[in-house]
């Protein structure tokens, strides 16, 4: 085995979160009413995703862990009353607080993929099958966290193909992290906790500040708040099956 190898099999991890799009492709013409539904249900599965990370995390350092959690929040917090000051923000074809909301959650997607590419490379480093299975867990797992990304930018606006471009853009650092931490395992090892806490943190405070308050907003409490419980226990199910 050599490192082409990795490259190529974490690449097909990070291809494999497009697909979450593609649900969309049986919705033509997807309207600004669902998004209160396309906010909980995105809510949902990155609090299960947060939840799953965490408990991943405390397996190889609770407390680093935790400070990667708080340094993941206040990074994301500062990012978005950074991009709040520039009210003609533009992403594409969304402006405004459409435009900060979807780039915070590719941002925060992308910054937890780095992560999850040395979390490949470490398995690969130490041992072939294994770093196979967990590269088939992932690209299994990526596809909900496509679309998780997918639901917040079609509603938006975002053409399906885009947002399937967003998606593997998220990913994209599986496949350059990989391969570095196949190389020098024992340097990258040390660094996991604090990556997945971080990614928990920065994703359940995009939760907390910005799709929960909108998702209330335009949508039931109730309907919202059954979403977000249903889709979290779903993720957190199919993290702890898969991975």
């Amino acid at each position: 085995m050599d490192a082409l190898f990795v490259f190529v099999a974490a690449l097909a991890t990070a291809l494999a979160t497009g697909l979450g799009a593609l649900p969309f492709l049986l919705v033509h013409s997807p309207q600004r009413r669902w998004l209160g539904l396309a906010n909980a249900l995105a809510s949902g599965f990155m609090i299960g995703a947060s939840a799953g990370l965490a408990y991943e995390g405390a397996r190889y350092g609770s407390g680093r862990m935790i400070l990667g959690a708080v340094a993941g929040a206040i990074f994301i917090a500062v990012t978005s009353r950074l991009l709040g000051r520039d009210r003609e923000f533009h992403l594409g074809a969304l402006q405004g607080a459409d435009a900060r909301r979807a780039l915070l959650i590719v941002g925060v997607m992308t910054v937890h993929s780095f992560t999850e590419g040395v979390g490949v490379g470490v398995a690969f480093g130490a041992d072939e099958a294994l770093g196979v299975l967990i590269a088939v867990a992932i690209a299994v797992h990526n596809i909900p966290e496509g679309l998780a990304i997918s639901l917040v930018l079609v509603p938006r606006g975002t053409s399906v193909p885009k947002a399937a471009g967003w998606s593997v853009f998220s990913s994209l650092p599986q496949p350059l992290m990989a391969v570095p931490a196949y190389l020098f395992v024992e340097t990258f090892r040390p660094f996991l906790p604090v990556g997945l806490g971080f990614a928990a943190g920065a994703m359940l405070w995009l939760v907390a500040r910005e799709l929960l308050p909108e998702a209330f907003r335009e949508a039931r409490p109730t309907t919202v708040a059954a979403t977000v419980v249903v889709s979290a226990a779903a993720m957190f199910a199919f993290q702890l099956a898969v991975l």
